[in-house]
């Protein structure tokens, strides 16, 4: 664990040259209006190996089987009716931007009732809406279920999650959304991470490649492009402008993950002078209670006498390590690696450092 989160370091550290810095503006920034958009729908997945609802359970599987045979001509009025390769199920996709009638998107499929595993199912058609209750997209096929589900009289054994699953290209849009791209004269930039500094930068990129006045600064995370400063359509305009490349601000940032012990430090990271001590000291307390009975046939009653044994183990004497002020990420990692500390351990400096103000970065644990 500690090789990896160095070698994360190093890593952070060799690439934070300014050459290798440079990221193109479409990686950093979403465009306004060109987004996806949320399709839900409620269907059936059959032809399960009796791994389906069971009908006491989940009734509504069954009026819902009832209702698609019924539609398909298939009266069961009155009959008794308790199949158990049959799931209701969940399905969600996203309905890509620009995206035309008889294009092909994913779905997730997901089971809502006491389904045991999706595995071996397909999916009987299924209308997909969106939040204004029309229907953009039909969804059908066979799912493909990552995980796994085995079981006999004593044990059982599951892998992943046999009761979700997924249809590559499942659905098929059956409705476009109405947007005329070219009819823009202006469109805004949003930055994912809003900084005045790379927002800014973005702007000047724009104004002296694409034409001064292109670009207008609104906002941290807002950058107005004018599309009809030239004579190109918006749409070739603005392929041009997100690959203009600059090179993003970022903020002193330390990421912590205590559940793995990594430990992730932005190269702008600086450390006030302080001085470290790093020990082990452990106590270890036992109990081993002794049992006394009298001997046989003599009067007496047995007690149970109390025995505790108490160790104190001091492990490598602690040393003490100053850091100077004012350093930067590689003579951070060069001091914390000269008191031999684990990442757990060095997980609580960091802590401390910036209890005490000597930290100057944004502390973020997971």
């Amino acid at each position: 664990m500690r090789l990896f989160v160095l070698f994360l370091l190093c890593i952070i550290t060799a690439c934070s040259s300014p050459a290798s810095a440079q990221v193109r503006i479409k990686d950093i920034v979403d465009i306004e209006h060109v987004r996806g958009n949320d399709l839900v729908g409620y269907g059936l997945v059959i032809g399960l190996d009796g791994t389906g609802d069971t009908i006491r359970n989940s009734p509504y599987t069954e009026e819902a089987l009832s209702n698609l045979l019924e539609r398909l001509g298939v009266n069961i009025q009155g009959s008794d009716f308790r199949p158990n390769n049959v799931a209701a199920v969940i399905i969600t996709a996203t309905l890509p931007p620009f995206a035309r009638t008889g294009s092909r998107i994913d779905v997730n499929v997901a089971s809502i009732g006491d389904a045991k595993n999706l595995s071996g199912g397909t999916l009987v058609m299924t209308p997909l809406n969106a939040a204004d209750g029309q229907v953009y997209a039909a969804a059908q096929g066979s799912i493909l279920i990552s995980g796994f589900k085995a079981e006999g009289d004593a044990a059982s054994i599951t892998e992943g999650v046999p009761t979700a699953g997924s249809i590559p290209g499942g659905a098929r849009v059956e409705r476009e959304i109405p947007f005329d791209f070219n009819a823009l004269a202006s469109i805004r930039l949003a930055l994912r991470s809003p900084d005045f500094t790379t927002a800014l930068r973005i702007e000047n990129i724009i104004n002296s490649k694409a034409g001064r006045g292109t670009a207008n600064l609104l906002d941290a995370g807002t950058i107005e492009v004018s599309l009809r400063k030239s004579g190109a359509s918006p749409a070739r305009q603005l392929a041009s402008i997100e690959n203009f490349e600059i090179m993003p601000a970022q903020k002193a940032r330390v990421v912590i993950d205590q559940r793995s012990g990594t430990i992730v430090l932005g190269t702008n990271v600086r450390i006030s002078a302080v001085a470290i001590a790093q020990g082990n000291l452990s106590i270890k307390i036992a109990e081993a209670p002794i049992v006394s009975q009298p001997n046989p046939f003599a009067p007496g009653e047995t007690i149970i006498l109390p025995r505790t044994s108490v160790s104190v183990k001091d492990g490598k004497p602690g040393n003490i390590a100053i850091i100077e002020s004012n350093i930067t990420l590689p003579d951070l990692v060069a001091g914390l690696n000269a008191l031999g500390v684990s990442p757990r351990e060095m997980i609580d400096i960091l802590k401390t450092m910036k209890a005490a103000g000597a930290l100057h970065a944004e502390l973020v644990l997971q």
